[in-house]
């Protein structure tokens, strides 16, 4: 996923588009993870999800492969969002399968204990993609002489080779998940929409999935390009290197330690009383960009501590996005497919945002835009006051 929609971004900006196309582009390519609810039925039909889980990262070795080599072709924009494209679908069918295995095998206290893992595991693949290989591209091309389209095909060739050692390692290691329902396929497909949307307060809780990343979902394209962006045009003016070297250190580090601390908190307090603090955690520290925007501070230490802020406190409080949609989203006869949709709707929010982010940049501007960011944030506020608990803990209280 980090590879599709957050590592594209920074290198179609080395590739010469504005920010506009960039945030368009790549935001549109969460749409996989938005519709992935309208295939979940079928992976809940599936064998066992470890198949899945294997079946796709074959595909995604294959279509990564396929990035790789597009880049040196004449057209290799509109081949390379292709083949993102198919990444993207597998990525988003192997999300389901998988969460499926994690979610039908552990309880309420279990799930808060191992979210941080989860979340710490998920991140070493962002600390590849989005730090190490993006300050592999900035040597390639700075350092070694190589085009920025040699660069990433490099790039896109290790992640390649990433996705086929997954695939060797699951195929030995990984447990085969709960087994499908013997049921009828059209039956379970609807079933499957028909029991989600029949939820004691649905919506009010689907509100809260779209919106607790309101925020991050607007930086997530931006806040990079800002970062590499020349001071000229009211960016930071950092190369690839860099960069990686924040994102993929101090911020991944930061992140880690934010997911095991918050995972412990929320498993300790509950998830009813730890949410709203946990909301707060993710938004609040969006002011750490306000600031570098305002600021413009030259001294590298200075960014790479108001990055290391924003990771810190979206690590801790993601635990709490990731424990609601379990919890009291996913609780039903089709665990791993309402999981999918309450994960779709956070990937409509992430789509959505992303793609009016660069017409929203270029249009008012890096330091206009992180005061929108920041205002906004206190929507996820509301709706974390207000969210609904409808699913009993095992002990019997409401969590």
């Amino acid at each position: 996923m980090t590879a599709v929609t957050a590592t594209s971004a920074v290198m179609y900006k080395n590739l010469g588009l504005s920010n506009t196309e960039v945030a368009l582009y790549t935001g549109s390519l969460y749409l996989p993870w938005v519709i992935k609810p309208l295939w979940s039925p079928v992976v809940e039909m599936a064998r066992t999800k470890k198949s899945v889980v294997l079946a796709m990262e074959l595909a995604m070795a294959a279509t990564l492969a396929g990035v790789a080599l597009s880049l040196t072709l004449p057209g290799y924009l509109r081949w390379t969002i292709a083949f993102f494209w198919l990444t993207g679908f597998a990525s988003a069918t192997q999300d389901v399968a998988a969460d499926g295995v994690y979610i039908g095998s552990m309880g309420h206290r279990e799930q808060a204990m191992y979210v941080g893992v989860q979340g710490v595991f998920w991140n070493f693949g962002r600390v590849v993609a989005t730090g190490l290989l993006v300050s592999l591209s900035g040597t390639l091309h700075a350092g070694m002489g190589r085009s920025w389209p040699r660069s990433w095909m490099a790039v896109m060739g290790i992640l390649s080779a990433i996705m086929l050692l997954s695939f060797i390692w699951h195929l030995r290691v990984l447990p085969a998940g709960e087994r499908a329902a013997r049921a009828p396929a059209a039956r379970t497909f609807a079933d499957a929409f028909a029991t989600f949307f029949r939820k004691k307060s649905v919506w009010m809780m689907i509100a809260l999935a779209y919106f607790y990343r309101f925020g991050e979902g607007l930086i997530e394209k931006i806040g990079p390009l800002f970062l590499l962006d020349a001071r000229s045009a009211g960016g930071l003016g950092l190369d690839n290197v860099r960069l990686g070297r924040i994102n993929g250190t101090y911020g991944t580090v930061a992140f880690i330690v934010g997911a095991l601390v918050g995972g412990i908190f929320a498993a300790r307090r509950g998830l009813r009383r730890s949410l709203l603090l946990l909301v707060l955690a993710v938004n609040v520290p969006h002011v750490t960009y306000l600031y570098l925007s305002q600021a413009r501070p030259e001294s590298p230490g200075a960014i790479a501590a108001a990055v290391t802020i924003e990771r810190l406190g979206y690590g801790f409080g993601s635990v709490g996005h990731m424990l609601y949609m379990m919890q009291q989203m996913a609780p039903g006869p089709y665990l791993t497919a309402h999981y999918a949709f309450a994960t779709g709707i956070m990937g409509l929010c992430m789509m959505s945002t992303g793609m009016v982010s660069g017409v929203l940049q270029e249009a008012v501007g890096y330091r206009s835009f992180f005061v929108i960011v920041v205002a906004v944030s206190a929507l996820p506020l509301f709706f974390a006051w207000k969210a609904p608990f409808p699913v009993a803990d095992p002990a019997g209280e409401r969590t």
